[in-house]
């Protein structure tokens, strides 16, 4: 029969080989099995939260990087299209907007032919293709520079207004036509965004900060 001293002793014992087991292994410090597998299991599911969080803010990130991307599109669009109103002088870039229906699809001016301004006041469009000079004056009749072309079979002439007061009003809601068209774009890409990043939000993600990097003078 084992008594209560004998016992302790074979305890002690075994307890003191397991601690030297673990010191053997390089274990720090000696801590109970049921504590070290608590602390793994915290660990563990911090690195899942951390890991979560992170592709969160890539996702975020990925957003807005996109549309950064479509709002300097579009930026640079109507940047564009404010170059071609010219006052007062001929340049060739003043054609660039205009589309001509060659075979059945729009296609820029400027594909179709060279643009020459022989005086101040005088643009000359000459057709690579000669046959396509009929599509070229219809699309310049039908566009919104306010001027007539003059077609003699071999080259188109155009002649540029002198700068009226109606003229002026012309342009000046030509320009603010663009500008509202280009604002509407600026506001759709910035709205999808936005609606991207609250859907996140909503699903759990933590990119309530993010919003404020859209850029705010978009806002109007």
């Amino acid at each position: 029969r084992v008594g209560p001293m004998q016992a302790l002793l074979v305890l002690l014992t075994v307890s003191s080989a397991a601690a030297l087991s673990l010191v053997a292994n390089g274990a720090r410090t000696l801590q109970p099995p049921a504590i070290q597998t608590g602390r793994k299991a915290a660990v563990q599911s911090a690195g899942r939260r951390a890991a979560v969080v992170l592709q969160e803010d890539l996702n975020t990130k990925t957003v807005i990087k996109d549309a950064e991307k479509k709002l300097k599109k579009s930026l640079a669009s109507v940047t564009e299209q404010l170059s071609t109103i010219r006052v007062g002088r001929a340049t060739s870039d003043m054609l660039d907007r205009v589309q001509v229906e060659y075979y059945g699809a729009p296609t820029p001016l400027n594909q179709l032919a060279s643009v020459t301004t022989p005086s101040a006041s005088q643009l000359v469009v000459d057709a690579y293709d000669k046959s396509c000079l009929g599509d070229i004056e219809r699309a310049l009749m039908e566009s919104d520079l306010g001027m007539t072309p003059n077609n003699d079979g071999n080259v188109i002439r155009l002649n540029v207004p002198s700068l009226t007061a109606e003229r002026r009003k012309e342009l000046a809601k030509t320009a603010s036509k663009i500008g509202e068209e280009g604002k509407v774009a600026l506001r759709n890409v910035r709205r999808d965004a936005i609606d991207k990043i609250k859907k996140m939000q909503k699903d759990g993600c933590r990119s309530r900060n993010m919003l404020r990097r859209l850029p705010l003078c978009l806002t109007c």
